[in-house]
């Protein structure tokens, strides 16, 4: 259902023809990026918290996790991973599967700069074996974000 709701939403908009489905898992970073042949950095991971009550989603380059620091700074608060059971009712998509396209009313969507370092990215696209191919721009256009926010670190 989630990826009918992303497939759906991405339709609307005029995108569905980039959307790639696989034979094989792409639930984490590295089963994505050896799904669409490229680095891991390619990979736009959405990352799903509680902040005061509210779902929010990060989406960030799959080379990054969250700085703890910077994210506290940014929200007043700290980062608290959704559990399993809430991405799915809070977000409407299932973990391995979360992007920002057919989401649940309500969640804020911000996007990481570290995503700026790139010209396309795959974020997923509401399931564990598909993705979508689009420039940062269009993913931040799409996603509706809030804007730009820097809260994560590249890992070496």
């Amino acid at each position: 259902m989630a990826f009918c709701n992303a497939k759906e939403y991405l339709e609307k908009k005029g995108f569905a023809d980039r959307i790639k489905e696989f034979t094989v898992s792409s639930a984490t970073v590295e089963l994505a990026a050896n799904a669409l042949g490229t680095k891991p950095c390619h990979i736009a991971k959405s990352m799903t918290f509680n902040v005061n009550g509210v779902p929010v989603m990060v989406i960030c380059a799959g080379d990054t996790k969250i700085d703890n620091h910077k994210f506290k700074e940014y929200f007043n608060t700290k980062a608290k991973m959704l559990s399993f059971d809430e991405v799915h009712n809070l977000i409407g998509h299932d973990v391995g599967g979360v992007c920002p396209f057919g989401i649940n009313e309500g969640v804020e969507v911000y996007a990481d700069i570290s995503l700026k370092r790139f010209d396309t990215v795959y974020p997923a696209c509401g399931s564990s074996n598909s993705a979508v191919e689009l420039t940062t721009s269009e993913l931040y256009e799409l996603s509706g974000a809030k804007e730009y926010i820097d809260v994560c670190k590249i890992v070496e």
